[in-house]
C-alpha cells in the first residue's frame, strides 16, 4: 500500500537498527517525531530529511517548504539544504524547471542549496526529489513535548498543501466543477506553505510542534497524541477550512482533514499562555485558532465529535494517483 511505513514496520526494521551509538544524539528516530537533534554544546543542530514524487507542477517549490517547516517546528531557524534529484529520462527538461523553483523557494526562506546528487533514472516516470535540512536552536521543541491540559493550535487551516496539489495537478479534471477563481486561488496555496512564521513565533510558548504533511491535519494530530502519550478532544468545527480548499477537496471527493497538510502548523500551550500566543501569531497577520485540549489517557488517540482516530491516517490523495 502507497504512504508511510507502519509505526510496527519502523520499530521492528528501522529503529532497531540506528548504527553506532553516539550520546550527542539527543533526539533520534521516534514516531513522530520529524526531525533529529544533535547537541553541540551551546546550540543545537537539528536535521530532517523528506521525500517528495507525486507532485509533479510544483515539486521544487513544495519540497524546500516541507522539509524546512520540520525545522521550523521543531524551533529551529532552516539554513543549509541538500538535493536529491532522482529524474526520468525523457524529452522533457525537469531539471532546468525543478532548479529554478528550488532556488527561488530556497532564496526566499534564507536557505544555501549546499550540495545533493542529480542523475536520470529509468524506469520511473515523474521525478523524484529527496532533501535534507539543517538548522540551528538554543532551544529544541519536541513534537512529543504536549502535556495534559495544553490546548492545541492551528494554523492557518487544513488541505493546504492539497489544496495546491489539486488545483495544479489535477486542474484538468476539476475544470467545470470548482470555479477558475476558486482554482486560482487553490493553486496559490502553494507560495503559503513554510511556517517559519509562526513557528518562530511560537517556539517562546509551545511544549510541542508538529507540521501535518502526509495525512493532512488528523494525521499530524495522531501522531503527535501517540508521541506524547496524550489523548486528544479535538473539535472539527474549530479547524479552519478555506473556501477555495472546501470547494476543490469536495469536488475531488477527498476530506481537508485527510489530505497533505503542509502550511499549517499544530502546536500545544499552556492553557495559561495559549492566548498571548494566539495574539502574537495573529498580529503578525496569520490565522490562527485553538481546535483542541491533551488530556492524560493510557491509549493516545484522537476523538473529534464522536469519531474517534487510534491509527495512522492514510492520506487520500494517493487514491487519486493510483
Amino acid at each position: 500500500m502507497i504512504g508511510k511505513v507502519s509505526p510496527e514496520g519502523l520499530n521492528k526494521f528501522v529503529y532497531s537498527r540506528l548504527g553506532a551509538v553516539d550520546e550527542s544524539v539527543t533526539v533520534g528516530p521516534a514516531y513522530g517525531e520529524d526531525t533529529a537533534a544533535i547537541d553541540l554544546g551551546d546550540q543545537v543542530l537539528v536535521i530532517n530529511s523528506d521525500p517528495i514524487i507525486y507532485a509533479a507542477d510544483r515539486i521544487g517549490t513544495l519540497g524546500v517548504n516541507i522539509a524546512s517547516n520540520d525545522l521550523a517546528a521543531s524551533g529551529a531557524e532552516p539554513k543549509w539544504m541538500t538535493v536529491t534529484y532522482l529524474l526520468p529520462d525523457s524529452e522533457k527538461n525537469y531539471l532546468d524547471e525543478i532548479t529554478r523553483q528550488i532556488d527561488d523557494a530556497s532564496k526566499d526562506l534564507g536557505i544555501a542549496v549546499v550540495g545533493g546528487h542529480s542523475e536520470y533514472v529509468s524506469g520511473i516516470e515523474r521525478p523524484f526529489l529527496s532533501l535534507t535540512c539543517f538548522g540551528l536552536t538554543y532551544g529544541y521543541i519536541p513534537t512529543g513535548g504536549v502535556k495534559p491540559g495544553d490546548k492545541l493550535i492551528l494554523t492557518k487551516g487544513a488541505g493546504i498543501e492539497a489544496t495546491g496539489i489539486l488545483a495544479t495537478d489535477f486542474r484538468n479534471e476539476l475544470e467545470g466543477q470548482v470555479a477558475d477563481e476558486e482554482l486560482k486561488k487553490g493553486a496559490e496555496r502553494l507560495n503559503q506553505l513554510s511556517v517559519l512564521p509562526e513557528g518562530l513565533i511560537l517556539k517562546d510558548y509551545a511544549t510541542g510542534m508538529h507540521d501535518p504533511t502526509e495525512g493532512g491535519v488528523l494525521a499530524g494530530l495522531f501522531e503527535m497524541a501517540s508521541v506524547s502519550g496524550q489523548a486528544f478532544e479535538v473539535d472539527r468545527d474549530k479547524i479552519v477550512v478555506n473556501s477555495d480548499t472546501e470547494k476543490i477537496c469536495e469536488a475531488a471527493g477527498v476530506d481537508p482533514l485527510k489530505v497533505f497538510g503542509s502550511g499549517a502548523l499544530i502546536a500545544s500551550v499552556s492553557e495559561g499562555e495559549v492566548q498571548e500566543a494566539l495574539d502574537m501569531v495573529r498580529n503578525d497577520g496569520i490565522k490562527a485558532s485553538v481546535i483542541g485540549e491533551a488530556r492524560v489517557s493510557e491509549e493516545p488517540r484522537i476523538r473529534m465529535d464522536g469519531e474517534v482516530v487510534d491509527e495512522p491516517t492514510r492520506d487520500q490523495l494517493y487514491d487519486l494517483w493510483d
